[in-house]
């Protein structure tokens, strides 16, 4: 009786134990179903699954949506996608409820939550340092520093690289784990590189490669690292590295553009490969296959299912039930090789196009292309023979260049390889070859090449005559090879050959475009996915050379304004600095940076360089003197516009009337109109005008002067004559600035007998007023239509 009360007591908790994994199970159901939470009907088609999809994805991304849930929600889209994406998958869910091959997805029967990262009962099998289940990951893919720079990088220009970045300890990297397994065994079919990062051992590759965070994922190619920022599923990889590929890799031939494309053999130097297929986008094989050999092959794509295409499968019978490949040569009639077969695995075509990828007759158009035809010997490898016509590209040659390319591809010796150069693109390696040191192209030549060391140092034989493409040139050339065959040494000349010159080098400037190019896209790439951590060195970089820039342009801008935007100086109080400065009345706006006053000569040594040539925004004050009044004006001029002497677009110099009095005379014969100067004549002759204590500003730029004339003001000499500390600072200490001497003042003719004599220390005295309107520019200008000449300047010998 004890016993079946136990049993009955016992059902009941089966019940209710299955009722709640029944529950549990119901609920999972519900809240995974992938049309929810995509919310799309179960009819709805793959456009519309896919735009919607888009749109979540936006929305829910987790480094745009800091909501508590959107990790979660992200991972639900994604997943639900990968489920309605892939047919096989969708019609297995509808038929059976499953979203995954064995289980359902998201609370699984073993899965719980834990801090926003989603657990399955993959967690009580998680490959954290678990070397078995790391097989896939580790072993075969796992990257190192040393071996992505030595190797990765260089090889990433034949082949682009997918290389995922994880660690031990990240739970996110598990949800990817099945997607990335099946993307890498399809790309790597198809040859591309893969690579695996572990943050944990490999943490200097992974900063060198710029991921900060785990899972990233990762393209490289030509060197460039580009990062993948779309949800993991299958179609974006696959999109991903095509993406990664260079544009117009693969050129869509039709009837229309096909003999321009298969003509354009002679100028690119490569074969031509046309690849006949049914489907209306060029397959991703075919385009790494582009991209791997785009340096000896250029490749084309006809879509068989076009109506401009039905010429070209007549033409060359084509077979529209798989999928064909041609090579074209010198000829476009004919194809030097042909494969098809329907399962066109990478192996069959890497191996067809390497059979194909040189021209019966290559034009040698770099060294790489030179050491590839003809190699270096090699111990242990059979001797191998470059016999080279040194050619012109006029049109004079071409008879004779098309009877060589004849001979050639009637050659069946595996030892030897035919190719030409054109004189006039590799004239070091002709010069040598035919020893001519006269400008004048010598006639076509033939020479039989073997090269044996890297450094340039080859054995050649010159096949005599010539070569014109005659039936005798072609004898003697064959008998050559014979004999070449029998007895090695009649290659009897040696010679150190230099570097061939890169025909196909691109100019610097379009280098740099496709650089700048690149770099830009870079950048908006980083900026519409917020990789801000990544930008900040670049952005630090950027900013600062916009402000040095800015900077630069500022103060260039404040030192170097023009004359007419100068600031005004201020009116000083007083007649006479108390602090050393030279008595004037005035100062500028800039202080004086010297003691001195610095005033050169105006000769014509000096003529282009402080005139002529004077920098737009610049003047020259110029003082008019004699030997006689030099020292005494000198000194009065120095202290006038000593506190002018701050203002870095002014210049000072003197005129000597002795021995330039053309110059000064033709300046304002060109000025004259504007210019009144009264002349009065006495009985008997007329008086010459007296220029002495002018001053000329001189804006040699804008071709205008400025004018001051001396003014009576009626002082005595004794209270004119006085100098303070600052006259003796400002004129007496420099030769070039004036004198101190007390230098008797001399009397000079004035505009008439009637009007008094002006002492000669009494000219200047007006002088800072009038430098203050020049400064502010009120002065009247007077226009010129050149400068006098040099011969004007120049002073009698």
């Amino acid at each position: 009786m004890a016993r079946k009360t136990r049993m009955f007591l016992t059902f009941p908790g089966i019940v209710v134990v299955c009722l709640y994994l029944l529950g549990g199970s119901m609920e999972t159901a519900n809240e995974v179903d992938p049309y929810k939470i995509l919310g799309v009907t179960k009819s709805a088609s793959q456009a519309e699954i896919k735009k919607v999809y888009k749109r979540l994805v936006r929305e829910w991304h987790p480094d745009k949506n800091k909501n508590e849930g959107a990790e979660d929600m992200f991972i639900k889209i994604t997943k639900s996608y990968e489920i309605l994406s892939n047919e096989e998958k969708r019609t297995n869910y509808d038929r059976y409820g499953q979203t995954d091959d064995t289980q359902p997805y998201g609370h699984g029967h073993y899965g719980h939550r834990h801090d926003h990262f989603y657990f399955d009962e993959s967690f009580f099998h998680f490959p954290f340092n678990n070397k078995g289940n790391r097989e896939f990951v580790d072993s075969k893919y796992a990257l190192h520093f040393n071996q992505y720079v030595n190797d990765v990088v260089p090889d990433s220009y034949k082949r682009p690289y997918l290389i995922k970045i994880t660690s031990d300890w990240c739970f996110s990297c598990i949800h990817i784990e099945p997607v990335w397994k099946e993307v890498v065994l399809e790309l790597e079919a198809l040859g591309v590189g893969i690579g695996v990062v572990d943050v944990g051992y490999e943490r200097r590759l992974a900063n060198h490669l710029g991921a900060h965070r785990t899972p990233s994922i990762l393209g490289v190619i030509n060197g460039k690292v580009t990062f993948f920022h779309y949800a993991v599923v299958k179609e974006h990889l696959r999109q991903f590295v095509e993406d990664l590929l260079p544009q117009r890799l693969v050129e869509k031939v039709t009837d229309r553009n096909d003999f321009q494309f298969l003509n354009s053999w002679h100028e690119q130097n490569k074969p031509h490969v046309l690849l006949f297929d049914q489907v209306p986008v060029v397959p991703l094989l075919y385009k790494l296959t582009a991209f791997a050999y785009k340096d000896y092959v250029q490749f084309g794509y006809v879509d068989q299912g076009l109506s401009e295409t039905a010429n070209l499968l007549k033409q060359f019978n084509i077979n529209t039930y798989a999928p064909t490949m041609l090579v074209f040569k010198e000829s476009t009639d004919k194809p030097a090789d042909i494969i098809q077969a329907k399962g066109m695995k990478k192996q069959i075509i890497d191996e067809f196009i390497t059979n194909n990828k040189f021209l019966l007759v290559p034009r040698l158009v770099n060294q790489k292309l030179f050491d590839e035809l003809c190699p270096v010997k090699q111990f242990h490898r059979r001797r191998k023979y470059c016999v080279l016509l040194i050619t012109g590209d006029e049109e004079s040659y071409t008879v004779g260049n098309q009877a060589f390319l004849t001979f050639a591809s009637t050659n069946t010796l595996e030892v030897v390889r035919f190719a030409y150069v054109y004189q006039r693109l590799q004239q070091s390696l002709c010069d040598i070859l035919l020893k001519t040191k006269d400008s004048t192209p010598p006639p076509p030549q033939v020479f039989i090449l073997e090269r044996r060391n890297p450094a340039g140092k080859v054995l050649y034989k010159e096949v005599a005559g010539g070569w014109n493409g005659t039936d005798e040139d072609k004898q003697r050339l064959l008998d050559e090879l014979e004999r070449l065959q029998k007895d090695p040494s009649i290659l009897n000349y040696d010679a150190m050959l230099p570097e061939l010159n890169n025909e196909f080098a691109s100019m610097f400037l379009i280098r740099w475009i496709y650089t700048a190019y690149d770099y830009i896209s870079e950048i908006l790439d980083d900026i519409l996915h917020n990789n801000w951590r990544e930008m900040m060195p670049l952005l630090s970089l950027i900013f600062s050379a916009l402000f040095i820039l800015f900077g630069t342009v500022v103060v260039q801008a404040f030192s170097d304004s023009s004359e007419d935007g100068k600031s005004k100086p201020k009116a000083k109080e007083g007649t006479k600095a108390e602090n050393g400065s030279p008595g004037s009345s005035s100062t500028s706006s800039r202080p004086p940076k010297k003691n001195f006053v610095e005033v050169t000569e105006l000769t014509d040594i000096t003529y282009t360089s402080n005139l002529v040539k004077l920098r737009p925004g610049h003047m020259n004050v110029v003082l008019v003197l004699t030997d006689a009044t030099k020292n005494v004006l000198l000194s009065k001029f120095a202290k006038e516009v000593y506190s002018f002497t701050g203002s870095l677009t002014l210049h000072f110099s003197f005129l000597n009337m002795d021995k330039h009095s053309a110059w000064m005379e033709t300046l304002l014969e060109f000025a004259q109109d504007a210019m009144q100067i009264d002349t009065e004549e006495d009985d008997c002759a007329r008086h010459k005008i007296d220029y002495t204590g002018y001053v000329l500003a001189l804006n040699g730029h804008k071709k205008y002067l400025c004018l001051f004339k001396p003014v009576y003001t009626g002082e005595e000499g004794g209270s004119s004559e006085e100098e303070g500390p600052g006259g003796a600072t400002g004129g007496g200490k420099r030769s070039r600035s004036g004198s101190r001497d007390d230098h008797p003042p001399r009397r000079s003719t004035a505009r008439s007998r009637s009007t008094a004599t002006l002492q000669i220390h009494h000219k200047l005295d007006r002088l800072g007023l009038w430098m203050e309107r020049l400064m502010e520019g009120t002065l009247p200008r007077y226009y010129i239509p050149g400068w006098p000449g040099l011969d004007k300047i120049t002073g009698p010998k």
